[in-house]
Protein backbone atom coordinates (compact mmCIF):
# COMPACT_ATOMS: atom_id res chain seq x y z
CA UNK A 1 0.00 0.00 0.00
CA UNK A 2 1.40 3.40 -0.87
CA UNK A 3 1.85 5.63 1.84
CA UNK A 4 2.01 9.57 1.66
CA UNK A 5 5.52 10.60 0.22
CA UNK A 6 6.71 12.44 3.23
CA UNK A 7 5.04 10.03 6.03
CA UNK A 8 8.53 8.26 6.63
CA UNK A 9 10.59 11.58 7.37
CA UNK A 10 7.13 13.16 9.70
CA UNK A 11 6.80 9.79 11.70
CA UNK A 12 10.68 10.09 12.35
CA UNK A 13 10.43 13.83 13.31
CA UNK A 14 7.61 12.55 15.66
CA UNK A 15 9.15 9.94 17.50
CA UNK A 16 12.85 9.47 16.02
CA UNK A 17 14.33 7.61 13.55
CA UNK A 18 15.16 4.77 15.57
CA UNK A 19 11.70 3.93 16.01
CA UNK A 20 10.51 4.14 12.54
CA UNK A 21 11.09 0.77 9.95
CA UNK A 22 11.24 1.67 6.16
CA UNK A 23 9.16 -1.24 4.32
CA UNK A 24 10.04 -2.36 0.96
CA UNK A 25 6.81 -3.04 -1.27
CA UNK A 26 8.09 -6.65 -1.56
CA UNK A 27 8.62 -7.15 2.10
CA UNK A 28 6.13 -9.97 3.96
CA UNK A 29 7.22 -9.10 7.43
CA UNK A 30 4.17 -6.43 7.97
CA UNK A 31 2.07 -7.95 5.27
CA UNK A 32 -1.54 -8.93 5.59
CA UNK A 33 -3.12 -10.66 2.65
CA UNK A 34 -0.59 -9.00 0.52
CA UNK A 35 -1.11 -5.64 1.43
CA UNK A 36 2.11 -3.79 2.88
CA UNK A 37 1.92 -0.92 4.86
CA UNK A 38 3.70 2.28 4.09
CA UNK A 39 5.53 2.43 7.26
CA UNK A 40 6.23 0.38 10.48
CA UNK A 41 6.28 2.38 13.62
CA UNK A 42 8.10 0.70 16.93
CA UNK A 43 7.07 3.00 20.02
CA UNK A 44 8.60 2.14 23.21
CA UNK A 45 6.17 3.31 25.90
CA UNK A 46 2.51 4.70 26.00
CA UNK A 47 2.89 7.95 25.36
CA UNK A 48 4.64 7.25 22.02
CA UNK A 49 1.69 5.06 21.24
CA UNK A 50 -0.76 8.30 22.31
CA UNK A 51 1.51 10.59 19.71
CA UNK A 52 1.45 8.06 17.10
CA UNK A 53 -2.24 7.96 17.15
CA UNK A 54 -2.81 11.17 17.80
CA UNK A 55 -0.39 11.71 14.43
CA UNK A 56 -2.76 9.14 12.05
CA UNK A 57 -6.07 11.01 13.40
CA UNK A 58 -4.86 14.33 12.47
CA UNK A 59 -3.25 12.68 8.78
CA UNK A 60 -6.78 10.34 8.41
CA UNK A 61 -4.29 7.47 8.54
CA UNK A 62 -5.26 4.00 9.24
CA UNK A 63 -3.17 2.33 11.76
CA UNK A 64 -2.74 -2.05 12.27
CA UNK A 65 -1.41 -2.96 15.88
CA UNK A 66 0.79 -5.94 15.97
CA UNK A 67 2.64 -7.92 18.20
CA UNK A 68 4.77 -11.02 16.71
CA UNK A 69 2.83 -11.25 14.03
CA UNK A 70 1.51 -14.94 14.56
CA UNK A 71 -1.89 -14.57 13.82
CA UNK A 72 -1.86 -11.73 11.79
CA UNK A 73 -3.66 -13.19 8.92
CA UNK A 74 -6.96 -14.18 11.59
CA UNK A 75 -9.80 -11.62 10.39
CA UNK A 76 -10.29 -9.76 6.96
CA UNK A 77 -8.03 -8.02 4.96
CA UNK A 78 -7.88 -3.79 6.18
CA UNK A 79 -9.64 -1.96 3.56
CA UNK A 80 -6.98 0.48 4.80
CA UNK A 81 -3.14 0.17 6.07
CA UNK A 82 -1.16 2.97 6.25
CA UNK A 83 0.95 2.03 9.86
CA UNK A 84 2.12 -1.15 10.92
CA UNK A 85 2.40 -0.32 14.92
CA UNK A 86 4.60 -2.92 16.00
CA UNK A 87 4.00 -3.42 20.24
CA UNK A 88 6.99 -5.41 20.39
CA UNK A 89 9.28 -3.09 22.91
CA UNK A 90 6.73 -2.19 25.19
CA UNK A 91 8.37 -4.44 27.88
CA UNK A 92 7.66 -3.13 31.09
CA UNK A 93 6.44 -5.60 34.18
CA UNK A 94 4.86 -2.83 35.75
CA UNK A 95 3.06 -4.58 38.71
CA UNK A 96 3.62 -8.53 40.51
CA UNK A 97 2.38 -9.64 43.55
CA UNK A 98 3.48 -13.07 44.20
CA UNK A 99 1.31 -13.00 47.54
CA UNK A 100 -2.10 -11.36 46.26
CA UNK A 101 -1.35 -13.48 42.41
CA UNK A 102 -1.95 -10.41 40.44
CA UNK A 103 0.37 -8.86 37.55
CA UNK A 104 0.60 -5.94 35.11
CA UNK A 105 2.49 -6.62 32.27
CA UNK A 106 3.20 -4.00 29.34
CA UNK A 107 1.66 -5.90 25.45
CA UNK A 108 4.90 -6.47 23.88
CA UNK A 109 5.84 -8.82 26.78
CA UNK A 110 6.59 -12.31 25.04
CA UNK A 111 4.40 -15.34 26.58
CA UNK A 112 7.51 -17.00 27.05
CA UNK A 113 9.40 -14.64 28.92
CA UNK A 114 6.48 -14.07 31.20
CA UNK A 115 6.59 -17.82 31.89
CA UNK A 116 10.15 -17.36 32.82
CA UNK A 117 9.50 -14.45 35.10
CA UNK A 118 6.82 -16.68 37.01
CA UNK A 119 8.58 -19.67 37.22
CA UNK A 120 10.71 -18.12 39.59
CA UNK A 121 8.20 -18.14 41.88
CA UNK A 122 6.34 -21.34 40.99
CA UNK A 123 3.48 -19.64 39.32
CA UNK A 124 2.22 -19.00 35.91
CA UNK A 125 -0.67 -17.78 33.60
CA UNK A 126 -2.69 -20.16 32.24
CA UNK A 127 -3.22 -18.84 28.66
CA UNK A 128 -1.80 -22.08 26.98
CA UNK A 129 -1.75 -20.74 23.08
CA UNK A 130 -0.32 -21.39 19.92
CA UNK A 131 2.96 -19.99 18.96
CA UNK A 132 3.81 -19.92 22.69
CA UNK A 133 7.44 -19.35 22.36
CA UNK A 134 7.27 -15.96 19.88
CA UNK A 135 3.45 -14.80 20.78
CA UNK A 136 3.24 -11.35 23.10
CA UNK A 137 0.32 -11.12 25.70
CA UNK A 138 -1.08 -8.04 23.58
CA UNK A 139 -1.25 -10.10 20.47
CA UNK A 140 -2.89 -12.88 22.63
CA UNK A 141 -5.62 -10.93 23.28
CA UNK A 142 -6.55 -9.23 20.68
CA UNK A 143 -6.30 -12.61 18.59
CA UNK A 144 -8.85 -13.80 21.04
CA UNK A 145 -6.90 -17.33 20.37
CA UNK A 146 -8.02 -20.14 22.44
CA UNK A 147 -6.39 -21.60 25.33
CA UNK A 148 -5.38 -25.05 25.92
CA UNK A 149 -6.14 -24.72 29.92
CA UNK A 150 -9.40 -23.47 29.40
CA UNK A 151 -11.24 -26.56 30.71
CA UNK A 152 -9.67 -25.88 34.14
CA UNK A 153 -8.67 -22.05 34.04
CA UNK A 154 -11.07 -20.69 32.28
CA UNK A 155 -10.27 -18.53 29.41
CA UNK A 156 -8.55 -15.09 28.65
CA UNK A 157 -11.98 -13.23 29.84
CA UNK A 158 -11.42 -15.33 33.14
CA UNK A 159 -7.90 -14.59 33.55
CA UNK A 160 -7.73 -10.49 32.86
CA UNK A 161 -8.65 -7.70 35.57
CA UNK A 162 -7.70 -4.67 33.68
CA UNK A 163 -6.19 -3.20 30.82
CA UNK A 164 -4.75 0.11 29.86
CA UNK A 165 -4.78 0.97 26.34
CA UNK A 166 -5.09 3.73 23.87
CA UNK A 167 -8.32 4.77 21.98
CA UNK A 168 -9.27 6.15 18.56
CA UNK A 169 -9.72 9.66 20.07
CA UNK A 170 -6.02 9.44 21.17
CA UNK A 171 -6.50 8.66 24.81
CA UNK A 172 -5.10 6.94 27.01
CA UNK A 173 -7.98 4.71 28.97
CA UNK A 174 -7.68 2.59 31.95
CA UNK A 175 -10.16 -0.34 32.68
CA UNK A 176 -10.42 -2.31 35.84
CA UNK A 177 -7.48 -2.45 38.11
CA UNK A 178 -3.98 -3.94 38.74
CA UNK A 179 -5.50 -6.24 41.66
CA UNK A 180 -8.65 -8.29 41.92
CA UNK A 181 -10.52 -6.50 44.79
CA UNK A 182 -9.98 -3.07 43.21
CA UNK A 183 -11.87 -4.19 39.87
CA UNK A 184 -15.27 -2.30 39.85
CA UNK A 185 -17.11 -0.66 37.21
CA UNK A 186 -17.52 -1.66 33.29
CA UNK A 187 -15.28 -4.18 32.23
CA UNK A 188 -15.06 -2.71 28.89
CA UNK A 189 -11.07 -4.42 28.88
CA UNK A 190 -12.54 -7.43 28.41
CA UNK A 191 -14.08 -5.98 24.98
CA UNK A 192 -10.19 -6.10 23.76
CA UNK A 193 -9.99 -9.78 23.60
CA UNK A 194 -10.63 -10.92 20.02
CA UNK A 195 -10.59 -7.62 18.93
CA UNK A 196 -8.07 -7.68 16.20
CA UNK A 197 -6.84 -4.30 17.01
CA UNK A 198 -10.03 -2.64 15.55
CA UNK A 199 -10.67 -1.20 18.68
CA UNK A 200 -7.75 0.66 20.21
CA UNK A 201 -3.98 -0.04 21.33
CA UNK A 202 -3.56 -2.27 24.21
CA UNK A 203 -0.70 -1.21 25.71
CA UNK A 204 -0.67 -2.97 29.54
CA UNK A 205 -2.78 -5.89 30.91
CA UNK A 206 -3.69 -7.40 34.44
CA UNK A 207 -3.93 -10.57 35.01
CA UNK A 208 -4.54 -12.96 37.77
CA UNK A 209 -2.19 -15.48 37.99
CA UNK A 210 -2.05 -19.03 39.60
CA UNK A 211 0.95 -21.46 41.42
CA UNK A 212 1.95 -23.91 39.05
CA UNK A 213 0.96 -27.56 39.80
CA UNK A 214 3.28 -29.98 40.79
CA UNK A 215 2.83 -32.69 38.46
CA UNK A 216 1.01 -32.96 35.44
CA UNK A 217 -0.11 -35.94 33.10
CA UNK A 218 -1.92 -36.89 30.03
CA UNK A 219 -4.23 -39.78 29.05
CA UNK A 220 -5.34 -41.62 26.02
CA UNK A 221 -8.36 -43.51 25.44
CA UNK A 222 -8.98 -44.43 22.07
CA UNK A 223 -12.53 -45.02 19.95
CA UNK A 224 -13.48 -47.01 17.03
CA UNK A 225 -16.43 -44.20 16.60
CA UNK A 226 -16.98 -40.40 17.22
CA UNK A 227 -20.20 -41.37 19.25
CA UNK A 228 -18.20 -43.61 21.70
CA UNK A 229 -15.15 -40.62 21.95
CA UNK A 230 -18.21 -38.05 22.58
CA UNK A 231 -20.18 -40.22 25.12
CA UNK A 232 -17.15 -40.61 26.91
CA UNK A 233 -16.24 -37.43 26.97
CA UNK A 234 -19.51 -36.15 28.25
CA UNK A 235 -18.34 -39.10 31.73
CA UNK A 236 -15.52 -37.00 32.30
CA UNK A 237 -17.37 -33.65 32.28
CA UNK A 238 -19.90 -35.01 34.71
CA UNK A 239 -17.44 -37.17 36.83
CA UNK A 240 -16.19 -33.82 38.47
CA UNK A 241 -12.55 -34.37 38.06
CA UNK A 242 -10.23 -31.43 38.08
CA UNK A 243 -8.60 -32.02 34.52
CA UNK A 244 -6.59 -28.77 32.65
CA UNK A 245 -7.36 -30.33 29.31
CA UNK A 246 -10.32 -32.24 27.50
CA UNK A 247 -10.11 -32.23 23.56
CA UNK A 248 -11.37 -35.50 21.26
CA UNK A 249 -9.18 -35.68 18.25
CA UNK A 250 -10.44 -36.98 14.65
CA UNK A 251 -8.21 -40.01 13.02
CA UNK A 252 -7.26 -37.49 10.72
CA UNK A 253 -6.39 -34.87 13.07
CA UNK A 254 -4.17 -37.61 15.52
CA UNK A 255 -2.48 -38.67 12.21
CA UNK A 256 -1.36 -35.08 11.33
CA UNK A 257 -0.04 -34.56 15.09
CA UNK A 258 1.83 -37.74 15.57
CA UNK A 259 3.27 -37.38 12.14
CA UNK A 260 4.60 -34.13 13.47
CA UNK A 261 6.32 -35.68 16.15
CA UNK A 262 7.62 -38.25 14.29
CA UNK A 263 9.69 -35.83 11.81
CA UNK A 264 10.55 -34.53 15.07
CA UNK A 265 12.00 -37.83 16.34
CA UNK A 266 9.49 -37.52 19.52
CA UNK A 267 8.11 -40.67 21.47
CA UNK A 268 4.83 -41.20 20.45
CA UNK A 269 1.87 -42.52 22.32
CA UNK A 270 1.32 -46.37 22.09
CA UNK A 271 -2.11 -46.01 21.54
CA UNK A 272 -1.93 -43.50 19.14
CA UNK A 273 -1.49 -46.19 16.59
CA UNK A 274 -4.72 -47.03 17.00
CA UNK A 275 -7.27 -46.17 14.11
CA UNK A 276 -10.25 -44.18 15.75
CA UNK A 277 -11.52 -40.96 17.73
CA UNK A 278 -8.83 -40.02 20.33
CA UNK A 279 -9.75 -38.58 23.87
CA UNK A 280 -6.68 -36.81 25.52
CA UNK A 281 -7.75 -36.43 29.53
CA UNK A 282 -4.53 -33.51 31.08
CA UNK A 283 -4.34 -33.43 34.91
CA UNK A 284 -2.23 -31.40 36.95
CA UNK A 285 -2.09 -32.18 40.69
CA UNK A 286 0.12 -33.11 44.01
CA UNK A 287 1.59 -37.07 42.94
CA UNK A 288 -1.03 -38.80 45.13
CA UNK A 289 -4.08 -36.53 43.76
CA UNK A 290 -2.40 -37.48 39.84
CA UNK A 291 -2.28 -40.99 40.54
CA UNK A 292 -5.84 -40.68 41.78
CA UNK A 293 -6.99 -39.17 38.75
CA UNK A 294 -5.16 -41.57 36.55
CA UNK A 295 -6.64 -44.39 38.02
CA UNK A 296 -10.61 -43.10 37.49
CA UNK A 297 -9.58 -42.12 33.95
CA UNK A 298 -8.58 -45.94 33.39
CA UNK A 299 -11.74 -47.09 34.76
CA UNK A 300 -13.79 -44.92 33.31
CA UNK A 301 -12.58 -44.92 29.47
CA UNK A 302 -12.66 -49.51 30.50
CA UNK A 303 -16.47 -48.98 31.31
CA UNK A 304 -16.91 -46.65 27.85
CA UNK A 305 -15.53 -49.10 25.55
CA UNK A 306 -12.23 -47.73 24.45
CA UNK A 307 -10.25 -49.79 22.28
CA UNK A 308 -7.09 -48.35 23.96
CA UNK A 309 -5.75 -46.71 26.90
CA UNK A 310 -2.52 -45.17 28.30
CA UNK A 311 -1.08 -42.84 31.27
CA UNK A 312 1.07 -40.81 29.38
CA UNK A 313 4.66 -40.86 30.38
CA UNK A 314 5.77 -37.45 31.22
CA UNK A 315 8.18 -37.18 27.88
CA UNK A 316 5.42 -38.32 25.42
CA UNK A 317 2.60 -36.41 27.28
CA UNK A 318 4.70 -33.32 27.53
CA UNK A 319 4.93 -33.29 23.36
CA UNK A 320 2.03 -34.66 23.07
CA UNK A 321 0.38 -32.08 25.01
CA UNK A 322 2.28 -29.04 23.68
CA UNK A 323 1.50 -30.12 19.93
CA UNK A 324 -2.26 -30.11 21.06
CA UNK A 325 -1.51 -26.13 22.06
CA UNK A 326 -0.28 -25.36 19.12
CA UNK A 327 -3.52 -27.27 17.00
CA UNK A 328 -4.04 -23.48 15.31
CA UNK A 329 -0.55 -23.69 13.87
CA UNK A 330 -0.41 -27.30 12.55
CA UNK A 331 -4.16 -27.46 11.16
CA UNK A 332 -3.68 -24.49 9.43
CA UNK A 333 -0.39 -25.85 7.41
CA UNK A 334 -1.36 -29.21 7.14
CA UNK A 335 -2.44 -28.97 3.25
CA UNK A 336 -1.74 -26.53 0.32
CA UNK A 337 -5.15 -24.85 1.05
CA UNK A 338 -6.75 -24.66 4.42
CA UNK A 339 -10.35 -23.87 5.69
CA UNK A 340 -9.74 -23.65 9.46
CA UNK A 341 -13.17 -23.06 11.12
CA UNK A 342 -14.09 -22.43 14.51
CA UNK A 343 -17.33 -23.42 15.52
CA UNK A 344 -19.90 -23.18 18.84
CA UNK A 345 -23.00 -24.31 18.77
CA UNK A 346 -25.32 -24.89 21.86
CA UNK A 347 -25.20 -28.49 22.31
CA UNK A 348 -22.36 -30.54 19.86
CA UNK A 349 -23.49 -33.92 19.08
CA UNK A 350 -21.68 -36.84 17.06
CA UNK A 351 -25.00 -35.93 14.58
CA UNK A 352 -24.66 -32.22 14.45
CA UNK A 353 -20.22 -33.47 13.61
CA UNK A 354 -21.04 -35.92 11.60
CA UNK A 355 -23.77 -33.70 9.44
CA UNK A 356 -20.71 -31.21 9.24
CA UNK A 357 -17.59 -33.95 8.14
CA UNK A 358 -20.77 -34.92 5.78
CA UNK A 359 -20.43 -31.78 3.64
CA UNK A 360 -16.81 -31.99 3.51
CA UNK A 361 -17.11 -35.16 2.38
CA UNK A 362 -19.33 -34.08 -0.30
CA UNK A 363 -16.69 -32.30 -1.85
CA UNK A 364 -14.33 -34.85 -1.74
CA UNK A 365 -12.27 -32.75 0.93
CA UNK A 366 -9.96 -34.57 3.73
CA UNK A 367 -11.09 -32.92 7.03
CA UNK A 368 -9.56 -32.72 10.15
CA UNK A 369 -11.70 -32.24 13.55
CA UNK A 370 -10.56 -30.87 17.13
CA UNK A 371 -13.39 -30.87 19.86
CA UNK A 372 -11.58 -28.52 22.00
CA UNK A 373 -12.91 -27.67 25.87
CA UNK A 374 -16.30 -26.43 26.68
CA UNK A 375 -16.79 -28.10 23.23
CA UNK A 376 -15.48 -25.54 21.15
CA UNK A 377 -14.69 -27.23 17.70
CA UNK A 378 -12.15 -26.69 15.36
CA UNK A 379 -12.82 -28.13 11.63
CA UNK A 380 -10.12 -28.20 8.99
CA UNK A 381 -11.23 -28.39 5.16
CA UNK A 382 -7.89 -29.40 3.10
CA UNK A 383 -7.59 -30.04 -0.10
CA UNK A 384 -3.69 -30.69 -1.64
CA UNK A 385 -4.46 -28.46 -5.44
CA UNK A 386 -4.38 -25.18 -5.68
CA UNK A 387 -6.45 -24.70 -9.00
CA UNK A 388 -9.96 -23.11 -9.52
CA UNK A 389 -11.79 -26.33 -9.14
CA UNK A 390 -10.37 -26.34 -5.44
CA UNK A 391 -11.06 -23.59 -4.10
CA UNK A 392 -14.51 -23.82 -5.28
CA UNK A 393 -14.85 -27.03 -3.44
CA UNK A 394 -13.46 -25.15 -0.34
CA UNK A 395 -15.92 -22.48 -1.29
CA UNK A 396 -18.71 -24.67 -1.45
CA UNK A 397 -18.10 -26.63 1.66
CA UNK A 398 -17.62 -23.72 3.88
CA UNK A 399 -20.30 -22.09 2.77
CA UNK A 400 -22.54 -25.10 3.56
CA UNK A 401 -20.70 -25.64 7.03
CA UNK A 402 -21.40 -22.06 7.72
CA UNK A 403 -25.28 -22.09 7.15
CA UNK A 404 -25.65 -25.44 8.85
CA UNK A 405 -23.80 -23.60 12.08
CA UNK A 406 -26.44 -20.75 12.12
CA UNK A 407 -29.28 -23.53 11.31
CA UNK A 408 -28.16 -24.99 14.67
CA UNK A 409 -27.94 -21.21 16.61
CA UNK A 410 -24.35 -21.72 16.50
CA UNK A 411 -21.69 -19.30 15.57
CA UNK A 412 -18.34 -20.22 12.80
CA UNK A 413 -15.33 -17.96 12.86
CA UNK A 414 -12.71 -18.55 10.38
CA UNK A 415 -9.20 -18.83 11.66
CA UNK A 416 -7.59 -19.26 8.48
CA UNK A 417 -8.70 -19.16 4.90
CA UNK A 418 -6.86 -18.66 1.38
CA UNK A 419 -7.10 -14.96 0.45
CA UNK A 420 -8.92 -14.84 -2.09
CA UNK A 421 -11.93 -16.80 -0.65
CA UNK A 422 -12.17 -14.32 2.85
CA UNK A 423 -14.44 -12.23 1.21
CA UNK A 424 -17.29 -14.65 0.08
CA UNK A 425 -16.84 -16.32 3.42
CA UNK A 426 -17.39 -12.94 4.98
CA UNK A 427 -20.73 -12.47 3.28
CA UNK A 428 -21.99 -16.42 4.20
CA UNK A 429 -20.83 -15.38 8.19
CA UNK A 430 -22.34 -11.97 8.33
CA UNK A 431 -25.73 -13.36 7.76
CA UNK A 432 -25.53 -15.20 11.55
CA UNK A 433 -23.72 -11.69 13.17
CA UNK A 434 -25.45 -8.93 15.00
CA UNK A 435 -23.22 -6.31 12.59
CA UNK A 436 -25.28 -3.25 14.40
CA UNK A 437 -23.81 -4.07 17.57
CA UNK A 438 -20.43 -4.57 16.28
CA UNK A 439 -20.12 -1.59 14.21
CA UNK A 440 -21.60 0.55 17.80
CA UNK A 441 -19.42 -0.70 19.70
CA UNK A 442 -16.56 0.16 16.91
CA UNK A 443 -17.80 3.66 16.66
CA UNK A 444 -17.73 4.13 20.48
CA UNK A 445 -13.79 3.00 20.90
CA UNK A 446 -12.76 4.21 17.33
CA UNK A 447 -15.33 7.27 15.77
CA UNK A 448 -12.89 8.26 13.18
CA UNK A 449 -11.99 4.44 12.26
CA UNK A 450 -8.42 4.56 12.35
CA UNK A 451 -7.36 0.89 13.79
CA UNK A 452 -7.54 -2.15 11.32
CA UNK A 453 -10.32 -0.89 9.62
CA UNK A 454 -12.71 -3.49 7.98
CA UNK A 455 -10.83 -6.41 10.25
CA UNK A 456 -13.80 -8.09 11.79
CA UNK A 457 -16.28 -7.36 9.62
CA UNK A 458 -18.54 -10.43 8.26
CA UNK A 459 -16.54 -12.40 11.44
CA UNK A 460 -13.78 -13.83 9.20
Amino acid sequence: MSAPANLMARLESLLGADRVLRVDDGSPDYAIDGIVPGAVVRPCCADEVVELVRFAISEKLAVVPCGSRSKIDIGMTPERYDIALDMTDLQTIAHYDAGDLTLAVDAGVSLRQLTEFLEVNKQFLPLAVPCFETATIGGTLASGIDSALRQQYGTARDLLIGAEFVDGKGQLCKSGGPVVKNVTGSDLHKLLIGSLGTLGVITRLNFRIFPMPEVSRGHLANFASLEGALAYRQRLEASGLPLANLEVLSPEALSILCAILRRGNSPLPVSSANQGWCVYAAFAEDEVVLTRIASDLERLAHGSGAVAREVLDPDVDNNFGGMLREAYEWLRWSAAEVVLFRITVPRMTATVLDALCLLANAQSLRHAVLVRAAAVTYIALMTELTDDAALHSLQTASTKIVAAVHRDKGQAKVLHVPANLKASLSASIRDGLNLEMEMRVKSAFDPQNIFASGRIVGGV
